[in-house]
Order: structure tokens, then C-alpha cells, then sequence
């Protein structure tokens, strides 16, 4: 479904601040597959999502979906087949635009934009239904501007804009990082009930290791632009959090004794 073989992006290349995001990282996503990412701080989580979004386009290596290389392929394009949500409430909408017209667009994505015919009663009617399943009280307020809802409204929302059309692949990019706990669950939830319902082929990045070992079928994780851990659904099952966190210290650890070795041989032989 989505292949990822040996991609590689540098970001500031051949300056002081360059940084290598992503390092020969190769991943295969099956179909209907939920995979949980999970890692520190620059580890290349959000690089990865965004190098498969077309954000960006990678420095070496190939992204392939349904067989199809789209290593070069603009953002836009993309979008027509990929969803994604961000962690900021507020990236993915218009705030001065009403909730009926945000989901208009988001509702013809792929296809010709406009908002006077997509607006018809029949259309409308379809918002209020599937914004009452987001138990909110939303299907009520389509002509308020969106941009005065709650942080965890607008999410709500931008997941319910992005899963719309049913993308062959949803990106969620730490998707509840930015809302208070209550708000948090429900979006979690909500995103379980959709994925599950429509079965969509689902790359989570979160830093919430609860969130890791109760949501999908697969977890890797990632540490300085690498994948070093990849757990299949056999395994997931027999995780805890406290198996994850203790995987963390783990690379940290290794990372502080590789520094140190390099140090010394620096030390005794430059």
C-alpha cells in the first residue's frame, strides 16, 4: 500500500545547523493496517509523515503508494488520496470561513472547488448528520466561523474534514498533543470509531505512550531520523507502557555511550 525504501532528507545541508531527519529509513504499510509511531523529541517522527505528505521531497530514496512512485509528486496531489491532521487545532481550516463551508471543501477535495453548489440543502443536511455523530452539538452551529470554536471542536472537526472522502491513507501528526486531557480522549475516540468504521490505512505519530500501546496493530519507533524498533500486532499485544519507556532509556543510553566512545577515539587519535 505505502512503501517507503531507503529515504533520506537533510534539512540546512552543509552548514552548521544542518540536521539529518531522516536516515535510510524503509518502511511498508499493508492495507487497513493502523501503525503507531512512536519517539523523542527530533527523532524524525513529523519529518517522516511530512516527507510522505510531500511537504518536502526527500534527498535520496523512493515513496511508493498503491505501486505507484510518487517521490516527486507535489503536495496537492498527494492530498487527493492522503488526509492528515496536525497537532495545532488551528493548521487545516480556515478560521473565517463557516463550519458548513470548511467541510464543503474538504468534501470535494480532488474534485473542482467551488462552495455555491456544494452548499445545496442536501449537502447540508449530510454535515448535520455526520457532525451530530461527533457529539458536540456542532450540527447546530454550521454557520458559526470556525475559528471560534475550541481547540478541541476545531480538531474534531479537522479530523472529521480530513477521514471526509475516506483517504487511502491517514497521517495524524501528534493529533491530541495540543488539547487538555477531557478534549484529548474524545478525540482519540473519535479517531478509533473512524478508522475502524471506514478501515482507512492509519500512520499515527503520538507522544503518548498509553495512546501507543492501546491504539493500532503495529508500533515503531524512531530515534535520530532511524526506525530502531518495529513491533508487529503479536508483539504489540504483550507491551506496556513501562516496556516502552525502558526502550526509550535504552536508546538514550546507547546514544550517550556511542558519543562518549567517539569523544575518546577523538581524543587519542586526531
Amino acid at each position: 500500500m505505502l512503501k517507503l525504501d531507503n529515504i533520506s532528507k537533510i534539512f540546512n545541508k552543509g552548514t552548521i545547523n544542518e540536521v539529518k531527519a531522516l536516515q535510510e529509513v524503509s518502511l511498508h504499510l499493508e492495507k487497513g493496517s493502523f501503525t503507531v509511531m512512536v519517539g523523542t523529541n527530533g527523532s524524525g517522527k513529523s519529518s517522516l509523515l511530512n516527507a510522505i505528505a510531500g511537504s518536502f521531497f526527500v534527498e535520496s530514496g523512493k515513496i511508493f503508494h498503491n505501486g505507484k512512485d510518487i517521490t516527486r509528486a507535489p503536495e496537492h496531489k498527494r492530498a487527493k488520496e492522503i488526509g492528515i491532521v496536525f497537532q495545532n487545532p488551528f493548521t487545516g481550516t480556515a478560521p473565517d470561513m463557516t463550519i458548513a463551508e470548511n467541510i464543503s471543501l474538504a468534501s470535494k477535495r480532488g474534485k473542482r472547488r467551488g462552495l455555491g453548489m456544494a452548499l445545496r440543502q442536501k449537502k447540508l443536511d449530510e454535515f448535520r448528520e455526520r457532525l451530530k455523530g461527533l457529539n458536540m452539538g456542532l450540527e447546530d452551529r454550521l454557520n458559526n466561523p470556525i475559528g471560534k470554536l475550541s481547540g478541541g471542536q476545531r480538531q474534531a472537526i479537522t479530523l472529521l474534514m480530513a477521514t471526509w472522502m475516506k483517504p487511502q491513507l491517514l497521517l495524524l501528526d501528534e493529533h491530541t498533543a495540543a488539547l487538555d486531557p477531557k478534549s484529548a480522549i474524545k478525540i482519540i475516540k473519535l479517531t478509533d470509531e473512524i478508522v475502524r468504521k471506514d478501515k482507512l490505512t492509519t500512520l499515527m505519530v503520538t507522544h503518548s505512550m498509553q495512546q501507543a500501546v492501546n491504539m493500532g496493530n503495529r508500533i515503531i519507533m524512531m530515534h535520530n531520523g532511524r526506525i530502531v524498533y518495529d513491533f508487529n500486532e503479536n508483539e504489540k499485544k504483550h507491551l506496556k507502557v513501562n516496556d516502552l519507556l525502558s526502550l526509550f532509556d535504552e536508546v538514550r543510553r546507547k546514544e550517550q555511550i556511542d558519543k562518549s566512545v567517539a569523544e575518546m577515539l577523538e581524543r587519542n587519535y586526531v
